[in-house]
């Protein structure tokens, strides 16, 4: 079964910042040349809850698709992009996915095969979105809304704003309890009207939205595991 790997990266030290932006062109022949790697992002972060047009220079991400859990573990754990930001990296966390709903592209391209239900546990949800320049300003001011709304909200166990290209490629990111929760929170709120507004004026050039079963975790986020913390439970 397809698993889609997250992986997350904090560099606090300023050589490492400067070596992990060089890493956002340099990287990507290496991550090409993985044999059985399907698809691969890189991506930088937003500062506070992570959805926001202000980058965060500490924490980068690599988003990889590959044709099953074993080969996802083996090539985060020994691929050489991978090994070589974790020697950098202060803290790196890898959350393993499998997608079971699918809707939109990314890129021109359909990177995940939905395969299955939810599941009875945590489950996590991506959106990806290319904003039109035009449409960039009204995008972002109902941003910070939708960012307290999800920073406030007890259900979310995870959560993280990454993307592309700043200000004009979003990736949002968030894991919940179960899909009940999860889908209670898109059908309400800023988040519900944001996506309204979208939808009728056009403001997006290409969306994605998928759904996934959390499959397992690998290494340290703030400290520890954040799925396996006693609030998560």
């Amino acid at each position: 079964m397809q698993t889609v790997a997250l992986s997350l990266f904090r560099f606090e030290r300023p050589a490492a910042r400067l070596w992990v932006l060089g890493q956002m062109a340099l990287a990507r022949p290496a991550l090409r040349r993985i044999p059985e790697l399907e698809f691969a992002r890189l991506c930088g972060s937003g500062t506070g809850e992570g959805f926001t047009p202000r980058p965060n220079w500490a924490v980068w991400a690599i988003l990889s698709v590959w044709p099953d859990g074993l080969r996802a573990r083996a090539g985060v754990a020994e691929a050489k992009p991978f090994r070589h930001w974790r020697a950098r990296a202060d803290e790196s966390f890898t959350l393993f996915l499998e997608p079971y709903a699918v809707r939109g592209r990314w890129g021109g391209v359909a990177p995940f095969a939905p395969h299955g239900q939810a599941a009875a546990g945590p489950v996590a949800a991506l959106t990806r979105a290319t904003i039109r320049p035009g449409h960039a300003l009204r995008f972002w001011r109902r941003v910070p809304d939708i960012s307290a709304r999800i920073g406030a909200d007890p259900n979310v166990i995870f959560k993280i704003g990454i993307g592309e290209v700043p200000l004009l490629h979003q990736v949002t990111f968030s894991v919940w309890p179960d899909a009940a929760r999860m889908a209670a929170f898109a059908r309400t709120g800023p988040h519900a009207a944001a996506i309204a507004a979208v939808r009728a004026g056009g403001w997006f050039s290409e969306e994605l939205y998928a759904r996934f079963r959390v499959a397992g975790t690998a290494g340290r986020w703030e400290g520890g595991d954040p799925l396996h913390r006693p609030e998560a439970a």
